[in-house]
C-alpha cells in the first residue's frame, strides 16, 4: 500500500497557506503545529475520499477553512492511537529511546 495521497502534488504550491494556518494555531495558543501535521490531517481526515478533479483553489480553501477544533480533535485521537509506554510495543520503543 502506497503512502502517496492523490493530492500530494499540491503540497509545494499550497505551502504558504499551510504555513499561515500553522502560524494561526500558534498565535491562538495551540503550541507548535507543523505544516506536516496539518497536511496529515487533511490527507487522513478531510480528504479521506478524494475527488478525482480537485483543483488548486479548492485545496487552498480546505486549508484556510480548517478550524482549530477539528484539527485538535484529530490530533488528540491520533495521540491516543500511539502505543502506550505500558504495552510491550511501548516498552520496546522506550528501551530503544533510552539506549
Amino acid at each position: 500500500m502506497s503512502n502517496q495521497h492523490p493530492y500530494d502534488h499540491f503540497k509545494e504550491n499550497v505551502m504558504p497557506a499551510l504555513e499561515s494556518k500553522a502560524d494561526e494555531y500558534s498565535l491562538l495558543g495551540y503550541g507548535e503545529v507543523s505544516v506536516d501535521e496539518i497536511w496529515l490531517f487533511l490527507t487522513k481526515k478531510k480528504w479521506k475520499a478524494p475527488k478525482e478533479e480537485k483543483r488548486l483553489f479548492e485545496v487552498v480553501e480546505d486549508i484556510l477553512s480548517l478550524t482549530a477544533v477539528d484539527f485538535m480533535n484529530f490530533a488528540v485521537i491520533e495521540a491516543y492511537k500511539q502505543p502506550s509506554l505500558l504495552t510491550e510495543e511501548g516498552k520496546e520503543e522506550l528501551k530503544d529511546l533510552l539506549s
